[in-house]
């Protein structure tokens, strides 16, 4: 079985690829991150990765801010990506959504399967629910180009699969008329090596500490979090908020830099994330829309109970009540009361949090979603 892969960007890409790679699956990697990057992190032979890296040192650049070039290097990427192809002997190929169109045009031509990658929802709904979220907070709406939402959508017809993380993500093309056997769901992993629980110097009952981490953005909900947290004014409690904030909510974040029970840090390394949330209580995340946050996992994998919404992709991994909470989102009143309750049985929080490492430990590593997606794979090409 070989198989191909098309990703303009990260994600869970290379972790997929590495699994692959493992397997004796891996023909090649299209991607915009430098060989060196994956090689080094990943172990994948350099011969097997062609790196177009001019869409990524541009997005990063100061330029990309004024003039927004994003359209722009989607398209450079997507007309190199085809040419870099070799559909001799390729049984799959598998695309990043908005990145994918037109080798997924070309592979009509050929007899490999074409698998999208979707690791959000529907690309409508997407946009539907993110210009609601705008609207509510009186902000001028940053949403997907016509561009980008007619693209995936002709990606989506020309698939023979696509592939999401969670039944919260599949519902949302099911609705929309998706035959059922087109949409596959199957839930990232985490590195069970990187997250786990590590020694605190956190002396056990001084600080109640939630965590948050990820880009602080509307779409991740953090304003209903930073409300709900500072209404609260728990006695002897922190809110630890990691990650660089959106530009077009830095204002709305600044009103809550005066209080000294919020914390705020600027994104740092994954290595280092582990200790952050070894030493907190709780993380909680709001998101209004994702198919599956990844930093639910590291969160549960060091031991840590979690707050969500399902939109986060958080019914996917959590039973509520046993090793978290799934709120409806926009939901302040009832955050607040799970939040209350933690604090106030911090014993239970604990075990919470120790039923959320066990869970992640026996059946969300990168080697389970590795199995998981190869079976998967055989399967297709049987059928």
């Amino acid at each position: 079985m070989n198989i191909s892969i098309i990703v303009g960007g990260r994600f869970h890409a290379f972790n997929l690829a590495e699994q692959l790679n493992n397997n004796n699956n891996l023909k090649q990697l299209i991607t915009t991150y430098p060989k060196y990057f994956i090689k080094k992190n990943y172990g994948i032979d350099k011969k097997k990765i062609q790196s177009v890296i001019l869409k990524e040192i541009i997005q990063r650049s100061f330029l990309n801010k004024i003039y927004n070039f994003n359209d722009k290097l989607t398209e450079h990427f997507d007309n190199k990506a085809q040419k870099l192809i070799d559909f001799n002997d390729l049984d799959i190929l598998i695309g990043w959504s908005s990145f994918s169109l037109k080798s997924f045009q070309l592979g009509k031509n050929n007899k490999c399967l074409k698998i999208l990658e979707r690791g959000s929802t529907h690309i409508d709904f997407q946009t539907n629910i993110m210009k609601e979220e705008y609207l509510i907070n009186n902000l001028i709406p940053n949403l997907p180009s016509k561009y980008i939402i007619d693209k995936e959508k002709m990606e989506y017809q020309l698939a023979d699969h696509i592939m999401v993380p969670t039944e919260f993500a599949r519902q949302t093309f099911l609705v929309r008329g998706f035959p059922e056997k087109k949409i596959i769901k199957i839930p990232y992993g985490v590195d069970l090596k990187e997250f786990q629980k590590k020694k605190s110097n956190k002396k056990k009952g001084l600080l109640f500490r939630i965590i948050y981490t990820g880009t602080l953005s509307i779409r991740k909900g953090v304003l209903y979090l930073l409300k709900s947290f500072e209404e609260l004014n728990l006695k002897n409690s922190q809110l630890l908020m990691i990650g660089n904030v959106d530009s077009e909510i830095k204002l709305k974040i600044n009103k809550y830099r005066s209080n000294k029970k919020i914390v705020f840090k600027k994104s740092i390394s994954q290595s280092k994330l582990s200790e952050q949330y070894s030493s907190s209580n709780v993380f909680i995340t709001c998101s209004i829309e994702e198919g599956l946050s990844m930093v639910q996992l590291q969160a549960m994998s060091c031991g840590l109970p979690i707050i969500c919404t399902p939109n986060s992709g958080g019914d996917e991994i959590v039973d509520n009540g046993i090793d978290g909470f799934i709120l409806p989102i926009r939901d302040i009143k009832e955050l607040k009361k799970k939040i209350l309750y933690l604090y106030n049985n911090q014993s239970i929080c604990f075990e919470m949090g120790i039923r959320a490492q066990k869970k992640i430990k026996d059946s969300f590593s990168w080697e389970t979603y590795g199995k998981n997606v190869i079976s998967t794979y055989q399967k297709l090409l049987k059928k």
